[in-house]
């Protein structure tokens, strides 16, 4: 288990959606990503710090971590002076933390708009979408496999989504493409639909090969060798594993000086221990082994400390969200990242609802506020999660951009300057009247609150007018707006060529795999 793992209609009319449409219509405004100017939530103090690292140290020392079927990182291991048992790699105190000091605790990712580009790290919190799933649920209602068609889609709403900041990566696993060739149209349909930054392929290293290939037509040769581009996500097999499949890529992207979310998957009480410290100490020790490994590649390739951990239901075996505890794994984890001086990274709206529903609400809820609130620097599963992971949502995608935006207010802060104050306005309406109609109020009426593109705030009687939609519904209308209304940013067409010629090249090259 890894991350990598009917129509509905209604009457229209009104004026609240004529209204709606108009905050809604052409093309979705752009937010910039997050500049946090709230503080973050700390759970653990100094002494649980304290007992949580060494025992991360034990763990590395005592027990340590496998790489396993590659010769290569064992090599680099014994050479680091590391110790050696097969494929066990034990790390003496000290080892991984020294090695990670030359990662840098921020970077700039470049998209090929450079008004998109992000910056990861610091006070920065960046959103981007779901990540994995085999399955959708369309906009006729219907789960079924995902399908190249779905995948374009998906990267089109992330484009026109304002509160989306990154176009992603997996957005969903389109199967009807065979599976050594999808990488190929998944990247290329990142690249010329969208120009907000993506993720690479880490499902073989040619894969992660061909996307920094293509990355390079992209952006040239040498801006890729001098600047990063890519994002990609390099799994943990928890309980403490790291499999060929996972160094492979990883070697390629950080010798590339692209950069790698080193994330623990942890599935707690099954991939973990059932406590929070003790998950806390497991992933500690994970993320340290593969962040050092990393600098063994490429002293200075960026890189993510991440982690995804979630809960399990002891009376099925199933995975749970929106549970306390993977919310204080975050907060501790997050509070090690900062200690380490390094970007973190975790989840985002996760939910094991099937439908798009109270319970999808709920949960997702109680992941992203943690996310904000925490300090996630890479918010990845941001929008689209359903059925834990199995299903990208067309509605719940919408839904929980919705609710991003509203995030990205939230870490705005509070306003204290003088308009923020708002003497003037005090002062103008005085005791006893309303502030409807002062000047402060009609400046700002526009922006003053956070208004939601999917909730109806109207009469009863005026959502029966319209419609009587549910909240899916409006999503689905929004969802089908977005797609009809995308249009691929301008690229060179030299370079489009040249991306073109590459992905026909590659798949000509090698037979339909797939397994």
């Amino acid at each position: 288990m890894s991350e990598q793992s009917g129509s509905r209609r209604g009457r229209g009319g009104g004026g609240a959606a004529a209204r709606r449409a108009a905050r809604t219509g052409g093309k979705a405004e752009q937010l910039p990503y997050i500049r946090r100017k709230i503080g973050e939530f700390e759970i653990l103090d100094e002494e649980a710090m304290a007992i949580i690292e060494t025992n991360a140290d034990t763990i590395l020392e005592e027990v340590g971590v496998e790489f396993r079927d590659d010769a290569e990182a064992i090599d680099m291991w014994r050479d680091a002076g590391a110790d050696i048992q097969g494929e066990r790699v034990h790390f003496p105190k000290g080892l991984c933390r020294e090695l990670m000091k030359t990662a840098p605790s921020t970077f700039t990712q470049h998209a090929r708009n450079a008004e998109r580009s992000v910056e990861i790290g610091g006070k920065n919190t960046v959103f981007a979408p779901v990540y994995g799933p085999p399955f959708v649920r369309d906009l006729e209602g219907e789960r079924r496999y995902a399908t190249m068609e779905d995948f374009r889609n998906f990267v089109k709403m992330a484009y026109m989504a304002p509160a989306m900041h990154h176009s992603g990566g997996t957005v969903c696993e389109p199967v009807d493409v065979a599976v050594n060739k999808r990488h190929l149209d998944m990247v290329h349909a990142h690249m010329t639909l969208s120009d907000k930054p993506y993720m690479g392929s880490v499902t073989a290293p040619d894969r992660a090969a061909d996307t920094v290939e293509m990355s390079k037509i992209l952006f040239g040769e040498d801006f890729v060798d001098n600047n990063c581009v890519v994002t990609s996500l390099i799994n943990i097999n928890s309980p403490m594993v790291m499999d060929d499949t996972m160094l492979g890529a990883l070697k390629i992207y950080a010798r590339a000086g692209q950069a790698t979310i080193i994330s623990p998957f942890i599935v707690g009480g099954a991939m973990s221990p059932v406590t929070v410290a003790g998950t806390l100490t497991q992933v500690l020790a994970e993320a340290q082994a593969a962040i050092a490994f990393s600098q063994l590649c490429r002293p200075g390739a960026p890189v993510i400390f991440g982690t995804f951990a979630t809960s399990i239901s002891m009376q099925s075996g199933a995975p749970a969200f929106g549970t306390p505890e993977p919310a204080q794994v975050l907060y501790g984890a997050a509070q090690f990242a900062r200690k380490f001086n390094l970007p973190f990274r975790s989840g985002g709206s996760l939910t094991g609802s099937k439908i798009e529903d109270a319970q999808s609400a709920y949960e997702s809820a109680h992941t992203i506020g943690p996310a904000l609130l925490g300090g996630v620097n890479f918010v990845l599963h941001a929008a689209g999660w359903l059925e834990g992971g199995l299903v990208s949502s067309y509605e719940k995608f919408v839904m929980d951009c919705d609710q991003l935006a509203a995030q990205q207010k939230m870490a705005a802060g509070v306003d204290v300057s003088e308009h923020g104050q708002a003497m003037d306005a005090i002062r103008e309406v005085g005791p006893g009247s309303h502030y409807l109609g002062c000047d402060h109020t009609q400046a700002n009426f526009q922006t003053a609150f956070f208004r939601s593109t999917i909730a109806d705030n109207n009469s009863f009687e005026q959502w029966q007018a319209e419609g009587e939609k549910s909240a899916p519904q409006r999503a689905n209308e929004q969802a089908r707006k977005w797609i009809a209304e995308h249009e691929a940013p301008p690229m060179d067409p030299a370079i489009r060529e040249a991306l073109d010629e590459y992905v026909a090249r590659k798949k000509e090259s090698m037979p339909d795999a797939f397994t």
